[in-house]
């Protein structure tokens, strides 16, 4: 753990849920093939404990992975065009870039030994494979842990066949079907008077883990000889004779099936309907989407709690913010059983139409006090969003899937997901014709997430002058270039479109009106101050910070902050430029927006390099490098890629000397974004508990 503190990245394992029983002989083999293999895929069949064996695997080499160890759930992925977005997400890259996303990932892992945990590839299976071939090739360093029914079929990979618990009246089956009762009911005990029940139960189940602890459970209602009895009716609801089933997969649907079988017909119900869900759900979603036919909503939240008692479904967090998800394994019988009625397609609707309805609310308040809220909301329901996405896309009518992607603008543009949302709505808009609200907000969108650089031209050249400028005013260090500014648009052509052409309304009246005011203002700030009008700009930007306060809007005020500052600066003003930049800087945190926060970091070095803090610029110099390589444009923390980081660097290692220098770049480099904000925020270097 020292070791992932120390380079700044400790990845993004869950804790575990309870405590790991069994498998001793499988951790020693996956922890030495880690150590030499470079793909190693555990295959198995559904509830075997693939995924808790190696997210227990994880959580013991971690230490072995400076660079992290990375979880990325696939179980909830429908399109396997996403996986890279996934993956992107997953390791805290933000994907404002033009380039291939893919091209970017390799970047933003390549970073030291690193550990990416793959989980339930089965059914992305070919695109896994591609993206896991081209990530061995790029990212050196880099180790891949899988699960899957099946191989990834990648050159070099090695297997692991994840096989049921041992069997015997001491082995891990018993030991886990006894833990798993005593945590369901707590005057359980595994005594030599009822071992050998444990023992018939737990063969009965074939040692599947997954049946094991759902049977479990069912103590709480049957003593031990009725649980086997019950086991032994074997309930398989949805097999027909016509299609057989492996014995394995058969034993486990029998466990399911029995868990099934003594719920209320109600309960059933919600169990098959709750299977549209992505990524888990609250109430609210479920009341909506799950209600209907004998199903009232005020009977939902009830309802689930019966579910979570039984362990059909797992509750986390508390009170009105506590979400609901199931295990895929589950999910999918509720799904069979769902198809089996004849409900999919009108539940599958009335998902959709409940995100729709989100994602529209989303809108009307984002310029609003419920900024940070709705950040971080459609952030957690991203999978759902998705789901929604890929079901208007297949509708044949085009409207649907051009209104859902356009109306997510502000979520595709302010929260770090342009590149996920560029394909939305590039696919939406080839289904579609021209005209109509629908068509116009959609091509708007289009633009707006359009406006992200690759190309850095047009803010090298303004960059040039920033230097030229400082020298010319013999200012201790150069004024700061608008290389962080100028990532809110892409190139003169764009800016000309943007201010000039004919998309100067945003779409028809709501939040997309609102935010292209606030836009306009933003970008007329930036041409100011690349004309050195300080003065100018700093009055533009003070109208953006009121505009966005009667509105108690965050992310486009924190552009404000970022402009009162940069002008304070050519104004030789640093001590107000550094009050201003860290408002900003907390902003950008809050909202999610990685590239922005890179941006204003870099505008901290020049307001502590101008206020005489030269160790603590070079700190935050060393910090903008791990800060860029969280918002997916590595290539701005090297202080040789834009004139802003080359100058920095030039002038304080002249105030500090070399060895000074290097030791406070390698100092704030090393640190994880969190840390690196903290200490952009209050100088603290320590990691932060957030």
């Amino acid at each position: 753990m020292a070791a992932s503190v120390r380079n700044g990245r400790t990845g993004n394992l869950p804790a575990e849920p309870n405590t790991f029983i069994g498998r001793k002989s499988e951790l020693a083999e996956i922890s030495a093939l880690l150590g030499t293999a470079r793909l190693v895929t555990l295959t198995g069949p559904g509830g075997v404990g693939k995924s808790r064996l190696a997210l227990r695997a994880a959580h013991a080499v971690r230490a072995a992975f400076p660079g992290g160890v990375w979880l990325v759930e696939l179980s909830d992925l429908k399109n396997p065009d996403l996986l890279t977005n996934a993956l992107a997400e997953a390791t805290r890259l933000t994907e404002q870039t033009l380039r291939p996303l893919l091209e970017a990932v390799y970047e933003h892992l390549d970073d030291g030994p690193l550990l990416l945990l793959l989980d339930t590839c089965d059914h992305v299976l070919d695109e896994c494979a591609r993206v896991v071939q081209e990530l061995l090739a790029h990212v050196p360093e880099l180790r891949v842990l899988a699960t899957s029914r099946q191989p990834l079929g990648v050159a070099g990979e090695h297997l692991l066949s994840v096989t049921p618990l041992p069997l015997g009246e001491r082995d891990d089956a018993v030991a886990l079907f006894a833990a798993r009762a005593a945590a369901a009911v707590p005057s359980f005990a595994l005594t030599d008077a009822n071992r050998a029940g444990v023992a018939a139960v737990c063969a009965r189940l074939d040692g599947i883990p997954l049946a094991l602890e759902l049977a479990a459970v069912r103590l709480r209602g049957f003593a031990l000889d009725r649980l086997l009895a019950g086991l032994d009716s074997r309930f398989d609801l949805l097999v027909s004779p016509a299609r057989p089933r492996l014995a394995r997969h058969q034993t486990l649907r029998t466990a399911i099936g029995w868990s099934h079988e003594l719920c209320t017909p109600l309960e059933r119900l919600l169990w098959s309907r709750l299977s549209v869900f992505a990524g888990g759900w609250d109430v609210e979603a479920a009341e909506f989407v799950c209600h209907g036919g004998p199903l009232d909503a005020e009977e939902i939240l009830a309802l689930l709690a019966s579910l979570t008692e039984k362990s059909i479904v797992t509750r986390e967090g508390d009170g009105v913010a506590g979400r609901y998800r199931m295990l895929d394994t589950v999910r999918t019988f509720g799904a069979e059983w769902l198809e089996g009625l004849g409900e999919q397609d009108t539940v599958r609707g009335r998902h959709r139409d409940y995100f729709r309805w989100i994602a529209r609310q989303g809108q009307a308040e984002w310029l609003g006090p419920g900024q940070r809220m709705w950040a971080e909301r459609l952030s957690v329901e991203h999978a759902n969003l998705r789901v929604a996405l890929e079901e208007c896309l297949m509708a044949p009518e085009p409207e649907s899937a051009l209104e859902l992607a356009g109306t997510l603008w502000y979520f595709w543009f302010a929260c770090g997901f342009a590149e996920e949302g560029r394909g939305h709505l590039e696919r939406a808009l080839r289904r579609a014709h021209d005209g109509g609200p629908e068509h116009t907000l959609a091509t708007w969108a289009h633009r707006l997430v359009t406006v992200v650089p690759d190309d850095l031209d047009a803010a090298e050249s303004v960059s040039a002058a920033y230097v030229w400028l400082a020298e010319e005013r013999q200012l201790p260090v150069p004024a700061l270039p608008l290389t962080g500014a100028s990532l809110a648009v892409r190139g003169e052509s764009a800016r000309s479109a943007l201010l000039y052409g004919s998309s100067t309304q945003g779409p028809g009246g709501g939040g997309g009106a609102e935010f292209f005011q606030l836009l306009t203002l933003a970008l007329q700030a930036y041409l100011l101050a690349g004309q050195g009008a300080f003065e100018r700009c700093a009055a533009v930007a003070e109208r953006l910070r009121a505009d966005c306060a009667k509105r108690g809007e965050l992310w486009m005020r924190a552009w404000g902050d970022f402009f009162v500052a940069l002008a304070g600066i050519g104004l030789g003003r640093p001590d107000d430029a550094l009050v201003s930049a860290r408002q900003a800087l907390a902003a950008k945190w809050r909202v999610h927006d990685r590239l922005g926060a890179a941006a204003v970091a870099d505008l901290l070095v020049a307001a502590e390099a101008s206020r005489g803090e030269p160790e603590r610029a070079a700190r935050l110099l060393g910090a903008g490098t791990r800060l860029w390589h969280a918002a997916g444009l590595p290539q701005l923390g090297d202080s040789g890629t834009t004139v802003f980081r080359r100058e920095y660097a030039r002038h304080l290692r002249k105030a500090l000397g070399d060895t000074v220098f290097a030791e406070a770049v390698r100092e704030g480099r090393e640190l994880s974004p969190e840390a690196a904000i903290r200490l952009a925020l209050d100088g603290v270097l320590d990691e932060p508990d957030l």
